[in-house]
C-alpha cells in the first residue's frame, strides 16, 4: 500500500481525497489529474513515461479522478479503458483532443476524431471533452505551421465549427465540450478569450479555465472567474514562472522552448497565487472538476511522481481536496 494514498482501516479500500469533505466552502470542487502532470503531450512518444507506470503513480500520489489526456495514450477501447481505470481506482470525467476548426478542409477529420473520443468517453461515464486549439508552432520543433493571426473569415469559421462540434458532443454523446486556451494558439490572450465568449453559444461551448496558459497569455484567471462566472465549466490548475513568461514573450520563444526552460512550475511557486485562485473557484459556488497539470514534456521519467505528491498536498492545504 502507498504511504500517500490513505486507506479505510475497516475495509482496506482507498479513501477518496478528491473533495474537501471537511469544509463546505470547498466541497463543490473536485481535484483530479491528467497525463500532462506526468509530462505527456502525445499518444505515443519515447520521451514519455509508459501509461501503465503513470497510472499506478497517479494513484500512489493520491488521485482518483481522471482526465485521460491525449487520445490513444490510455486504451481507447471503452471496455479496456474502464477495466484499467477500475483496477487503479479511477473515475474518468473527461477526454481531450486537438482539432482544427478554422479550416473547412479539416472539418471532416476533426469531426471523425472527436466522435471517436466522444464514443469512448461517453461509454465510461465521462462528462466533458476538452478541445485543445491547434498550435501555430510545432509542439516539438517550434517551427511555424500556421498563420499566427487568423483572418476574419477563418475566425468566423472557428466559431461556427466550435458551436457545431459542441452540439455534436452534447446531442450525440451527452458530453459538454470546453474550449481550452493555449500558448502559441489562436486562443491565448484575454482578448482572444473574450472574443470566444462573445461569439460562441454557451449551450454548446463551455470554457476550460487553464490557469497556467491564461497566465502565459498575460491574463488573470481570478478576473476571468469574476467576469464570466457562467462560462467557467471546467478547470486545469497549474502555475507559470512569471519571469520566464516575460522572457518567452520578449524573445518570441515557441511554447515548447518555454516549457523546456522550466516555465511551468509546481505550486506554490509561480502564478497564479493558488490560495486566491481556489477562493475564486469556491466563490463560483458550482460543481467543478479541477484537474492538476504541469507542462513537463521531455522531463526525466522519475520526476513527475514526487512533484505531483507535493502539488496535491499543497493544494489540499489551500482547500482543494484532502491531504
Amino acid at each position: 500500500m502507498s504511504e500517500h494514498a490513505a486507506y479505510d482501516p475497516e475495509n482496506g479500500e482507498p479513501i477518496d481525497k478528491s473533495r474537501n469533505t471537511d469544509n463546505d466552502r470547498y466541497s463543490k470542487l473536485t481535484i483530479g489529474v491528467c497525463p500532462d502532470q506526468w509530462g505527456v503531450w502525445f499518444p505515443q512518444d519515447d520521451k514519455q513515461i509508459d501509461w501503465r507506470t503513470a497510472l499506478g503513480e497517479m494513484r500512489t500520489a493520491g488521485f482518483s479522478v481522471m482526465e485521460t489526456g491525449p487520445f490513444g495514450y490510455f486504451p481507447t477501447d471503452p471496455i479496456e479503458l474502464q477495466d484499467v481505470m477500475d483496477e487503479h481506482g479511477f473515475r474518468v470525467v473527461a477526454g481531450t483532443g486537438w482539432g482544427i476548426l478554422h479550416k473547412a478542409e479539416a472539418w471532416a477529420e476533426t469531426e471523425r476524431f472527436f466522435r471517436q473520443i466522444g464514443e469512448t468517453h461517453a461509454a465510461v461515464g465521462a462528462e466533458y471533452v476538452v478541445h485543445l486549439p491547434p498550435m501555430f508552432r510545432d509542439e516539438k520543433t517550434g517551427a511555424y505551421t500556421d498563420d499566427r493571426v487568423l483572418t476574419t473569415d477563418a475566425w468566423n469559421l472557428y466559431i461556427k465549427n466550435a458551436d457545431r462540434l459542441g452540439r455534436i458532443m452534447k446531442e450525440d454523446y451527452g458530453l459538454k465540450m470546453v474550449l481550452h486556451p493555449h500558448g502559441d494558439s489562436h486562443i491565448e490572450t484575454p482578448e482572444d478569450i473574450d472574443r470566444v465568449f462573445q461569439a460562441t453559444d454557451p449551450d454548446y461551448v463551455g470554457f476550460c479555465l487553464d490557469t497556467g496558459h491564461i497566465v502565459y497569455g498575460n491574463g488573470d484567471p481570478m478576473e476571468l472567474c469574476r467576469t464570466y462566472p457562467e462560462r467557467i465549466s471546467y478547470v486545469h490548475i497549474k502555475a507559470m514562472d512569471p519571469i520566464l513568461v516575460t522572457q518567452a514573450h520578449e524573445e518570441d520563444w515557441p511554447f515548447v522552448k518555454a516549457v523546456h526552460a522550466g516555465c511551468s512550475v509546481a505550486p506554490p511557486e509561480g502564478e497564479p497565487d493558488m490560495g486566491l485562485l481556489i477562493e475564486a473557484l469556491a466563490d463560483l459556488d458550482k460543481e467543478l472538476y479541477v484537474i492538476c497539470e504541469q507542462d513537463m514534456y521531455g522531463c526525466p521519467k522519475d520526476a513527475p511522481l514526487p512533484i505531483a505528491i507535493g502539488t496535491r498536498r499543497y493544494l489540499a492545504s489551500q482547500g482543494l481536496g484532502l491531504a
